[in-house]
């Protein structure tokens, strides 16, 4: 069956960067991957409806890790579209309790960001369950499976289709040309989350920043 994507990107900060969302559909279901910052939660409610997505069309709701500008509206689009929540496990603290230096080492850059990238109390949640590395998406309806590339985080997870589309969140980004995030909290860990790409079927990329680019660009 197949896979119909939709971009979804929001300014932040002001208009000065952008996050994505990405909203998938494989015949009647649809997926989403991040929900964005809070304070663009009409913007994302409008594109699901646009999308044809009324409550109980969205299967599931998977965040690739738990910094503000990814999980900020996952508890009201949860409630609204009555679908579970899932993230990794290792990332948790930073929904839970809204602290997205938990469980990371805590460079300069991430101290400097952090005040501005936690999440606010009204917006903490408990995820309904955790997924790990090889999770399968197809009870969802959708041939795909998790990924975990920690690196930027420590559960950071990504999404690979069955037909080479990575979802990635914030291990790559395309903001000037295709690279590494440029928040990268744990160096071998995110080296280690690129060699082991390095062995999938991958053909497209889909960052949590930039525009998608083909996985070939990373490789040249």
């Amino acid at each position: 069956m197949s896979l119909e994507i939709t971009t979804i990107k929001l300014k932040i900060m002001g208009g000065v960067a952008t996050v994505n969302c990405y909203l998938l559909k494989s015949g009647e279901n649809f997926l989403l991957i991040d929900t964005g910052h809070a304070s663009k939660k009409r913007a994302v409610d409008e594109t699901l409806r646009q999308a044809g997505c009324q409550p109980g069309d969205l299967k599931l709701i998977l965040l690739t890790h738990g910094d503000s500008d990814h999980a900020g509206n996952a508890k009201f689009l949860r409630d609204k579209y009555d679908a579970p929540l899932v993230m990794h496990q290792t990332d948790s603290g930073m929904v839970t309790e809204g602290n997205m230096l938990y469980n990371r080492r805590a460079n300069l850059l991430s101290r400097i960001i952090s005040p501005f990238m936690g999440l606010g109390r009204k917006y903490r949640f408990t995820p309904d369950f955790y997924v790990e590395d090889g999770y399968h998406l197809l009870p969802y309806g959708m041939e795909a499976r998790v990924v975990h590339i920690p690196g930027h985080s420590a559960g950071s997870i990504g999404v690979l289709t069955s037909t080479g589309d990575l979802f990635c969140g914030d291990l790559f980004t395309n903001t000037k040309k295709p690279a590494r995030g440029g928040i990268i909290d744990d160096e071998a860990a995110a080296q280690a989350s690129v060699e082991k790409l390095k062995k999938m079927e991958i053909k497209q990329v889909y960052p949590g920043h930039g525009d998608p680019f083909p996985w070939k660009l990373l490789l040249d």
